[in-house]
């Protein structure tokens, strides 16, 4: 464990002056150093105190005032070594997460807000304890209604480099969740690498971000909440989900407007025909984005879909114009090898480095070509294929709006397992997507069980879990999500 913050404490517990942050002290360019060469600090946020960090229907939260108010909620705060963060609103996580840094408590993502989830993290952090959101128990800190403006004027506190910030987990996806840590320095050096991804959508005006991911994930910790606090941006208040309430915040929000979204809400966005206000860019992530999506989307909204990509161990490190580019760029400083067990990631932002389950076909300028997960990968009969491309394929077929295939457990007989899949796509047989499938895959691959369901059981951001879509295909889910009775093949 690094040595704990001295300026923090300062900040918090004497209300000393300390000395105020220069952009000049955090570039806004990419960097290639190591976060963790110097023991140097860092600002806790970056820019000119009148400028807006968080906003909504109701106003918007300068940087000045919002400050003011972690230095008030932070003398309040329980002691504590860690804290789960669990709300939900982004003001009321951005004052948690600078409120609870400034007491040199580390943030604790859960993967997702459920009692279980919740519970296996306070029970792996003894002392720990849960600021926001809904809830209850001994263990359960609520944040007040409202915050009064604390002393200590316009300086803005500072933090260590080498200061734990957060311990994020990934998704539990295919099997339990992996806690992976990360610095003040690496979430610095990470926000520079995203500017320099990302920036040129804007310009030099301060980008207005409205977000339909959560805070917790990573994805939604990059975007929503270090580009406000290190990286300049403003960003809405609210997690719209609905396409109608994600047109309001945007309209709420002032040009250029950024929309950091997912494939499956860019999906439902343009299969609803809401209209939105001019976009300057949309950012996309946690899952493959098809490129005939990416294209109707930048048709539909005038502005260009850049996906990044990134996990909970790396962070983003990659971006594309999904529409034009099959390849994926690293960021600066950043570069991706192949390995016998997966692909070995190296960025500035990370310490050492990263091998990722991913298979990527690495060219001679360093770009690369995503081919599939390894756990992904099938032969079945002496062909090969991959879960993602046969996914890709299904979302292809006219009438589906969503849906997955896998790979179901091995029969006994046979010692294989068959193709599965779950589809939503209203209106439409399964006999009769099976028949579509013919003409793109082979038969070998075409799924033996297929059930159609009204929605899938995704998470926050989109994403599945194995054990879920098996219990769905198996019959044994007890979620509710209901099926689309008669109609599985």
């Amino acid at each position: 464990m690094c040595a704990r913050p001295a300026a923090a404490k300062l900040a918090v517990r004497h209300g000393g002056p300390l000395p105020a942050a220069s952009p000049s002290e955090f570039p806004m360019s990419a960097v290639v150093h190591s976060p963790e060469s110097s023991r140097q600090s860092l600002p806790l946020a970056v820019g000119d105190p009148g400028r807006t960090v968080v906003f909504d229907g109701n106003g918007r939260l300068t940087l000045g005032r919002f400050l003011a108010q972690v230095r008030a909620l932070a003398t309040r705060l329980p002691e504590a070594s860690h804290v789960v963060h669990l709300a939900e609103d982004r003001r009321d996580f951005l004052l948690a997460f600078c409120a609870a840094a400034l007491r040199e408590q580390v943030a604790l993502l859960p993967p997702s807000g459920a009692p279980g989830t919740v519970a296996e993290l306070l029970q792996a952090h003894p002392g720990a304890y849960c600021l926001g959101g809904a809830g209850g128990g001994p263990r359960h800190w609520p944040l007040p209604a409202g915050l009064e403006d604390g002393a200590g004027g316009a300086a803005v506190p500072r933090v260590e480099a080498a200061a734990p910030a957060a311990i994020g987990y990934t998704s539990g996806s295919t099997g339990r969740p992996q806690a992976h840590a990360k610095t003040w320095g690496a979430f610095a050096t990470g926000t520079a690498q995203n500017l320099a991804a990302l920036a040129d959508l804007w310009g030099a005006a301060q980008p207005q971000v409205v977000a339909t991911v959560p805070p917790q994930h990573m994805y939604g910790m990059e975007m929503s909440v270090l580009l406000p606090l290190l990286g300049g941006a403003a960003v809405h208040a609210a997690r719209p989900l609905l396409p109608a309430d994600v047109a309001e915040a945007l309209e709420q929000a002032s040009a250029p407007r950024i929309l950091v979204t997912t494939p499956v809400h860019l999906r439902a966005l343009l299969r609803s025909g809401v209209a939105l206000p001019p976009l300057a860019g949309i950012v996309s992530a946690t899952a493959p984005l098809p490129q005939e999506l990416a294209a109707e989307a930048e048709d539909r909204y005038g502005a260009e879909v850049r996906e990044v990509f990134g996990s909970t161990e790396t962070c983003v490190f990659a971006r594309r114009r999904t529409a034009r580019d099959a390849l994926w760029t690293p960021l600066p400083g950043g570069r991706v090898s192949p390995q016998p067990d997966g692909t070995l990631v190296q960025a500035p932002h990370l310490p050492a480095p990263v091998v990722l389950a991913d298979i990527f076909e690495v060219g001679p300028d360093g770009r690369f070509r995503l081919c599939g997960r390894r756990a992904d990968l099938l032969e079945i009969a002496g062909k090969r294929a991959s879960l993602g491309d046969l996914t890709r394929r299904l979302l292809a077929v006219p009438g589906v709006e969503d849906g997955v295939v896998v790979q179901m457990e091995p029969e006994r007989e046979s010692g294989v397992g068959r193709i599965g899949a779950l589809v939503v796509a209203p209106g439409r047989t399964a006999a009769e997507i099976v028949e579509a499938l013919r003409a793109t895959l082979d038969p070998v691959f075409l799924p033996r069980r297929l059930r159609l369901l009204p929605a899938l059981p995704r998470n926050a951001t989109g994403k599945l879990r194995r054990d879920e879509v098996l219990a769905l295909l198996e019959g044994t889910h007890s979620s509710a999500v209901p099926e689309a009775p008669g109609r599985d093949a």
